[in-house]
Formats: C-alpha cells, sequence, structure tokens
C-alpha cells in the first residue's frame, strides 16, 4: 500500500521566510532578487513560478526532486542565515506560499511565490542603509546589490529602497533594517508613503556621481579642442 502525504486546504496562503540579493537589470529598469543556494543563477520577480533547475519536464515541487522555491516557517531561523559569511550582503524577504507545496518540518517546498517584504540590513560600515548598490558581481544580465549607504555610495551604480521596490513592482515594500542612524536622517518610510530623506538623499548622490562624470568627459572635450589643431 502506498501512503500519501496529507492534504492541506488552508484559507490565506501560508507565510514563510527566506533570504535573498537583491539584482537590478543591466539597462536599470526591472529589479527582482536570485537565491543563496539551489536556483541561485536563475533570478526570479515579485511574484513568480518555480521551474526544475535540472531542466526535467515535471512541475516543481516535485516529490523526487529538489526543484521549486524553499522557505522556513519561522523569522528567526532564516535571520541566523545572515550571519554566514557569504550571505552578509543578502535580504530578509517575507512570502507568501502559493500554489502546490509540499511541508517539512522546517519549512516549505512550493511552486508559486510573492515576495510581500524585503528587509535590507545595515550598510558595511553599520550605518542604516539608504540604498543598493552594485556588490561587484552578478548574473548574465543582472548585477547584484548591496546595501549600502549615501557615504559609501561612491558613484557605484545604486538605486534607493524606495526606487528598487517600485522597480520591482507588485507591491513589493522594502524597508531598511537595524544599523547606525546618522544625526539629521529620518527613518525609512512605511509601506504606501512617499520617499524618506534617506532615499532622496541617495537619489542626490547617484544625480550627482553622473554630474561629476559628465563633467569631466566634458572637460577632457574642452582640452582636446584647445590643443588641437592651428589656430588662425
Amino acid at each position: 500500500m502506498r501512503l500519501r502525504l496529507p492534504e492541506e486546504r488552508p484559507t490565506e496562503p501560508p507565510t514563510g521566510y527566506k533570504i535573498a540579493h537583491p539584482v537590478l537589470s543591466h539597462d536599470g529598469t526591472r529589479a527582482g532578487f536570485t537565491g543563496v543556494s539551489l536556483g541561485g543563477a536563475l533570478p526570479y520577480a515579485v511574484l513568480d513560478d518555480a521551474t526544475c533547475v535540472y531542466g526535467l519536464r515535471h512541475r516543481a515541487p516535485h516529490r523526487r526532486c529538489d526543484c521549486g522555491f524553499h522557505c522556513v516557517h519561522d523569522r528567526t531561523t532564516a535571520e541566523a542565515l545572515l550571519c554566514t559569511a557569504e550571505h552578509r550582503t543578502a535580504v530578509l524577504l517575507e512570502i507568501s506560499v502559493l500554489g502546490r507545496y509540499i511541508r517539512f518540518e522546517r519549512g516549505y517546498r512550493y511552486a508559486r511565490q510573492r515576495v510581500r517584504t524585503a528587509t535590507v540590513g545595515p550598510c558595511a560600515c553599520g550605518t542604516v542603509a539608504a540604498a543598493l548598490a552594485d556588490a561587484g558581481w552578478g548574473r548574465p544580465g543582472w548585477r547584484v546589490l548591496a546595501p549600502c549607504c549615501t557615504a559609501c555610495l561612491r558613484g557605484r551604480t545604486s538605486v534607493s529602497l524606495a526606487g528598487f521596490a517600485r522597480l520591482a513592482a507588485g507591491g513589493l515594500r522594502v524597508v531598511a533594517g537595524k544599523g547606525v542612524r546618522v544625526a539629521g536622517e529620518a527613518s525609512a518610510p512605511d509601506a504606501g508613503g512617499g520617499p524618506g530623506v534617506p532615499e532622496l538623499v541617495a537619489e542626490a548622490a547617484l544625480l550627482q556621481a553622473r554630474l561629476d562624470w559628465f563633467q569631466s568627459r566634458l572637460d577632457r572635450l574642452g582640452e582636446r579642442g584647445l590643443g588641437g589643431g592651428p589656430q588662425g
């Protein structure tokens, strides 16, 4: 006799937690996430369906395969994963488990998910993050981003927390986690509000870096014009 797992029919989608790296498309028009383990090479959107990472044609999750999205039941368990060196720049996601799922002791393996909230950790310097900046690595077509404060941006490709939420769409809420706050900076706004001081400062820093680059290019062109060719 073949034993069958009990079926669950919840009235509301179960809630789970996981960690992931935020990513930005190379043209800066889309945002999403990429996992930290199995399937990490395949970035996903705020609302997305899982596919078999081994290229098999069965639907995810399959009982005899490891495919499907993964998450844990407890927020504290997911936060503990951020302590490892390779995961320090990852963000904590709160997700809704959608579609078919298999329940395990510590979490779910499932077919579809919606990322509701992304909690961003502090900058490497310990200051509360105001933006997500180029981490120096990525996937084909995608730049992986890391938490960053306004003082550490230094002209890197970046997007404010509110800007990342807009690009990711789907009702995503992005909040800044714990860290040292710079005097004069306000707290990050709640979902539904406009960008706060940290987001606006990050946007201004990014704009200033671009203006500086354009000015340096203009200066070079001006020097070439003055020194090139005979003058009448």
